[in-house]
Parts: C-alpha cells; sequence; structure tokens
C-alpha cells in the first residue's frame, strides 16, 4: 500500500519540473521582446540612472531582488546584468549586490534541482554520481571554487549539478560566494567603465583593459589557486622542514620503484630506495621471470626437478641487474627494511628518519587469498609460494581462469601434473573476446587440462583419502581431488602499514591508491606508481609509469609529466600465446564504440605453414571508414612480439596504410601485420575507382 501511495504522489516532481521549464521559456521570450542586451540597457541608460539617483535604496533592492529571481530559475543574462550592476550602482556596491545575489539565486537553483531532480538523476545514472560523490566529500568546496573561477563553465550548469550531489547547501553558498568574486569584480569593474565613456571617449581605457586581461587570467589562475587552497588545507597539522636530507624517497623495491630511483640518480636527485623483502619485487622473484622460466622448461621437456633448477638458474642470471650492488653504484642510497610515511615529507626505515621533498609509493600487490572454508588447513599456494614446492604434486587444483591460472595449469600439466582448472565464469580469460577465450580453453585441454568453467568453489574438505575442492555447478556439487591446490584469483594492492591512513591519503574501489592523471596523491608531493596505483597490474606499465612519478616528484609544480595509456599491451605467455593492445570487440562494445573488424589466420601465412605451426589469428578494430586502429589481439606463437608493431602503430597514430607500406623480412611471422592491413585495404577500395582504372588500363592497350 504504502508503495502504491509514492507511486501516486510521485508525479507532481515532474509536474513541477515542467512548470519551471514553461516559466523559464516564457520569460526568455518576454525579455527577448524587451530586449534584456547591452544595446538595449545602453538605449535607456539615462532614464535607469536618473531613477537609480533619485532612489537609490529602492532600486538597489528591486534590482537585488531581479538578479535573485533571475539566477534562481536559470535565465539567461547574467552578464548584462553584471554589466549593468556596475554601470548603475558603481564597482563597490554593484559587486555587492550581485556577489550576495548572484549566489542566493544559485543556491535556490541549487535546491530546486535537489528537490526536483536529485532521485531521478541518481536512478539513472548512480555509477557517475559515486565517483562525484567520492570527490565531493575529498574536496568539493575547493573543486566548487575552481569551477566558479572559470567564466567558460556554465553558470547555471554548476547550480543544477551541484544540486544532484550530496553538497551539504552551507559549504555550497560560500564556495560559489568565493568563487564568484573575482569574475563579479571584473565584471562590475566593465560595466562601470563602460558607464563613465562619453561619446568621444576611446572604449579601451587602461581599467577595461586590466578588466579584460584579469578575465583572460581567471582560467589560467583558477587551478592554481585550487591546488594551493587544497594544499594548504592538507598540510595543516604537519611542519615542513626548512631543509631536506633527500630530494626523492621511493618505498619498494619492485619494477616501479627501481625506475623510478634508476631516473631519479640519472638526473643527479639524491634518492634513497626502501625494500623490506628481497630486489626485484614480485617480478623478478616470484612472478614474471619464474613462471615465464617455467613455462619454457615445460615447454622444452624438461621433468619437475630440472624445470625448478632452470628457474633458479633465470632468477639468479637477472639478479645483479636490480641488485643492491648495482643500484649502490648508480648513487643510489639503497635501504634494507620496513618504511613508514611519518609526515608528507618523512619517512623512518627501522627507527631512523629520512626527511624528503617528495615520496614515490611503489609497494606493488599480493596474491588475493578468498575466504574459503577449509582452504587454510590445506596445502595451497599462490603466486608467491608456488616456487617453494619441492615435489611435483600428482593432482593439482587451480582456483581461477585468468592468465596467472591459465600459464600455471599448463605449464604443470606438461610437466607431469594431473591438472584441473576451476573457473566461476562461463569462460576463460573474462577480459578478453569468445574466440579468444575458446581458443585458450582448447589448448589447454590439448594439453590434459580439465577445464571446469562455471564452477564455484564453496569449501575444502580433509578425509583420510586426502584433500577434496567442493565445488557447484548450478545446484550440482562436484569433488575434485588434489595434492595441492593453487589460488590465481588475482592481486589486491599492498597499502596497509606505511602510514597512509595516518596521512589521509584516500583508496579507489578497487583498493588501489588514489592519484590524480599524474600519478599525485591528495598529498601534491606523494605519489604512488606500478600496481599499488593500478590501474593496470603489468610490470611494463609499472616500468613505464615510474618514469614519469620520477619526474613529477624532482619537477612539479614547475614541470608535470602526464603518462599516456591509449597504447596499452597485455600478454598471457600460454601456447598459443595471447597478445592485445586497445580495444578488443567485447570491450568496444561495452564502451558503446563503433568498430569495424578485420581477421587474418595464420593458416594463410607461409612462416607458419613451413614451420607446421599454423593455430591462431589477428584481429584489429578500427574506425568504421577509418584506418585508424582501436585495438588489435593476437592469438598464436611469438604473439608477443608482434603485438609491438600494433603498439608502436597506437602508440604514435599510425594507421593501417602506414603499417601496410613497411618492408617485413620474409618469411616471417611479422608479415601477418602486413597482410592484415592489406585486407583492410582491399575491402575499402573504392569500387568507383577501380572501375576508372580498368578503364584507363583498358585505353593503354589501345
Amino acid at each position: 500500500m504504502s508503495g502504491t501511495a509514492v507511486a501516486r504522489g510521485a508525479w507532481w516532481r515532474p509536474a513541477a519540473f515542467g512548470l519551471v521549464i514553461v516559466l523559464v521559456v516564457a520569460a526568455v521570450i518576454a525579455l527577448g521582446r524587451h530586449r534584456l542586451t547591452l544595446a538595449g540597457l545602453e538605449a535607456h541608460a539615462a532614464a535607469l540612472g536618473a531613477a537609480v539617483a533619485q532612489h537609490r535604496v529602492a532600486a538597489f533592492a528591486l534590482y537585488f531582488a531581479v538578479y535573485v529571481v533571475a539566477t534562481a530559475i536559470s535565465l539567461p543574462g547574467a552578464v548584462v546584468l553584471t554589466l549593468a550592476a556596475g554601470a548603475l550602482f558603481g564597482v563597490v556596491a554593484g559587486s555587492i549586490l550581485v556577489s550576495f545575489a548572484a549566489s542566493i539565486g544559485a543556491s535556490l537553483a541549487f535546491l530546486s534541482a535537489r528537490f526536483l531532480l536529485r532521485d531521478a538523476a541518481l536512478a539513472r545514472f548512480p555509477g557517475l554520481f559515486a565517483r562525484i560523490e567520492r570527490g565531493i566529500a575529498r574536496d568539493g568546496a575547493l573543486y566548487l571554487i575552481s569551477l566558479r573561477l572559470v567564466p567558460a563553465v556554465p553558470f547555471v550548469a554548476i547550480n543544477l549539478l551541484a544540486g544532484l550531489t550530496s553538497l551539504p547547501l552551507r559549504r555550497f553558498y560560500w564556495a560559489s560566494q568565493i568563487g564568484m568574486l573575482p569574475a563579479t569584480l571584473i565584471f562590475v569593474n566593465a560595466g562601470a567603465s563602460l558607464a563613465t565613456l562619453g561619446p568621444h571617449q576611446a572604449i579601451l581605457t587602461p581599467r577595461l583593459i586590466m578588466g579584460l586581461l584579469l578575465l583572460a587570467a581567471l582560467p589560467v589562475a583558477a587551478p592554481l589557486l585550487r591546488n594551493a587552497l587544497a594544499a594548504r588545507q592538507r598540510y595543516a597539522g604537519w611542519r615542513r622542514p626548512r631543509r631536506f636530507d633527500r630530494n626523492l624517497v621511493v618505498i619498494g623495491a619492485g619494477s616501479a620503484g627501481l625506475v623510478t630511483a634508476y631516473v631519479a640518480s640519472a638526473l643527479k636527485a639524491s634518492v634513497t630506495l626502501i625494500e623490506q623483502a628481497a630486489m626485484g619485487g614480485d617480478c623478478l622473484n616470484t612472478g614474471c621471470v619464474p613462471s615465464k622460466a617455467l613455462l619454457h622448461a615445460a615447454r622444452g621437456g624438461m621433468d619437475y626437478s630440472q624445470a625448478r633448477a632452470a628457474v633458479r638458474a633465470a632468477i639468479a642470471a637477472i639478479a645483479p641487474h636490480d641488485s643492491v650492488a648495482r643500484y649502490q653504484s648508480l648513487g643510489v642510497d639503497v635501504r634494507r627494511g620496513h618504511a613508514t610515511i611519518e609526515t608528507p615529507w618523512s619517512v623512518s626505515v627501522d627507527g631512523e628518519t629520512l626527511t624528503t621533498r617528495a615520496i614515490v609509493i611503489a609497494t606493488g600487490a599480493a596474491p588475493l587469498v578468498p575466504n574459503l572454508p577449509g582452504l587454510a588447513d590445506c596445502p595451497f599456494a599462490t603466486s608467491e609460494t608456488l616456487w617453494d614446492i619441492e615435489a611435483l604434486p600428482a593432482r593439482l587444483v587451480v582456483l581461477g581462469g585468468g592468465p596467472i591460472g591459465c600459464e600455471m595449469a599448463q605449464a604443470f600439466a606438461r610437466l607431469g601434473s594431473t591438472v584441473t582448472l576451476v573457473e566461476l565464469a562461463d569462460r576463460l580469460l573474462g577480459r578478453e573476446d569468445d574466440d579468444v577465450s575458446a581458443a585458450m580453453a582448447a589448448a589447454l585441454r590439448r594439453d590434459g587440462v580439465a577445464v571446469l568453467t562455471g564452477h564455484r568453489a564453496v569449501a575444502v574438505h580433509r578425509d583420510d583419502a586426502g584433500f577434496s575442492l567442493e565445488a557447484l555447478h548450478g545446484d550440482a556439487p562436484v569433488m575434485l581431488r588434489f595434492d595441492r591446490i593453487l589460488v590465481a584469483l588475482g592481486r589486491v594492492p599492498r597499502t596497509a602499514g606505511f602510514g597512509l591512513e595516518a596521512l589521509g591519503i584516500a583508496l579507489t574501489p578497487a583498493k588501489t591508491i588514489e592519484t590524480d592523471a599524474w600519478l599525485q596523491t591528495i598529498l601534491p608531493n606523494v605519489f604512488a606508481c606500478g600496481d599499488v596505483a593500478g590501474p593496470y597490474q603489468f610490470t611494463h606499465v609499472a616500468g613505464f609509469q615510474a618514469g614519469f612519478a620520477a619526474l613529477n616528484g624532482l619537477f612539479a609544480p614547475f614541470w608535470r609529466f602526464r603518462p599516456d595509456y591509449r597504447a596499452v599491451p597485455a600478454v598471457t605467455y600460454t601456447s598459443p600465446e595471447i597478445a592485445r593492445v586497445g580495444l578488443n570487440q567485447r570491450a568496444a562494445r561495452e564502451a558503446g564504440i563503433a568498430f569495424e573488424t578485420t581477421r587474418y589466420a595464420f593458416s594463410e601465412l607461409d612462416r607458419a605453414i613451413a614451420e607446421g605451426d599454423t593455430e591462431g589469428f589477428v584481429t584489429v578494430l578500427t574506425k568504421p571508414g577509418s584506418d585508424r586502429i582501436l585495438g588489435a589481439t593476437i592469438v598464436g606463437t611469438q604473439a608477443g612480439e608482434m603485438l609491438t608493431g600494433f603498439t608502436i602503430a597506437m602508440q604514435h597514430k599510425l594507421g593501417l596504410k602506414k603499417l601496410l607500406g613497411v618492408i617485413y623480412p620474409y618469411p616471417t611471422r611479422s608479415e601477418a601485420i602486413r597482410a592484415v592491413a592489406g585486407q583492410w585495404r582491399q575491402r575499402h577500395a573504392s569500387a568507383r575507382g577501380l572501375a576508372v582504372l580498368a578503364w584507363f588500363h583498358a585505353r593503354r592497350r589501345g
């Protein structure tokens, strides 16, 4: 019954909103007839000036009311009213009038939007407003002030959009009052200047020129002023040292931290690198290097003992590149221990405090371990502890069908384990296209992996016969016996234990450190990069971001450098390899981006035919009617190596026509790049142009 009452009573809000729209349109028509323009007011300037001089208080009050109503119902002509206020009441009185009347009118518009539109907007765009609310919660007033300072941002739009958020009215009012004041003073001053001009005076007086210059400077000054106010507010409570021990302190010696320290030292900065575990981070010790070495060993027919030796050898061979000795030789002060950020300018390492102008957090991520009943009491492994398994498991269950799960399932199957891969979704590699997922599943099954998609892990059990994983396939229970279980369900950023909470550094819903486009946290001298910052958890992206974090940490606010993610490659190193850059069909459809698809199969490639390895394909997405590359996916041998051609093309905005004009060595797999570009070119050839060519050649034959 209450639901019915609400439904019956909800009609009046859209009706009220419609009535407001009708009133605004009627007012605009009426004002258009009375010419509420600068020229129209100029024609009546003498009469208006005389009326104001005779009844100044009454005129002030009336004009104030008109201004409030005009802004409250979002009528056009606010600039004309502001100029007229300066002309009629002078700079001081006109500025007071406009400043308070505009803020009051804006607040009324703010309340109207909240009352009439907020519920509908939240229901229609919940994700958008969730992001806006997080920004408002962090620095809503400062953000609003910066918008008010930029005259190009529509006054009406700010009022209405702010009303749809949870920003308190009081904060909105004072932010509007402060933010609109500079533009108000400039426009009122311009109006007062125009009013004093005689018929033969120059229009561009020094006073008016100065006002126009200030108006032009506002869009540039607004962000600087906002950042200064935000920094002052966020640094409150901490005392900034007069001198610093270091230019940069980097926390974490994985890929992101190592590159940050390397770049900073190359630029002759004083930098300290802090790591509490092994140098090289996860990539060297438990991630990229050992997993690729294991895959190579399994592909080469080694047994498990030989494969483990190959993994250790690979780590040992690469470790000197990331060692303490090497970085000390580069001039980096390397500290082994636990780092805690005490203030925005100081970091302690096991009791010793270092002061620094900037801090870069590069603490990486750790494997996600689910709260699965019985898991803690069984011999489970993650991507970090997998390398401690001394004997090959006879029966291995892999939990998770992402890149890590697929790679390790294939490696252990080829080494001799009986492998079962369990995935909750209905397919593997959930970010890839359906045909890519299908190719991955087929490859794993050929290697003997039992691929169970659509299975939800429920619990781990132990009995006299050993361990088993209970899973549900729909409503049907499935029991999977195992000797080891590998948890490969993703990774979570390492953000705890470094002092972020005390500094008020915020996290995103994905639990990464919240940064801006320049990798700055809410504290302008504290940066984050790599897996702990996201949005990608790739070693190559961590290293890419690290260079920008180092440059921004050393040179901001004088120079800032923004990473460009237009071409981020990703590779799954199974056989066949799966490589992708940019959009695939699934991502393009989800984003509502139109695309054309060109596909080339390796069964047509000479090198693949010669080697008897024709599995796979190349798929390229382009903008409709254009050769602009939106993304490329490659499935096949050496797909990761081939992907670089498309990555370079996307990064430098080169289309398929440019790739078609490159000379590729024969016979190589890279010729597939030219082949797919040729297929696109042939499909987009002009029928009329071909007909003209046929006519031309026929005439030349006589």
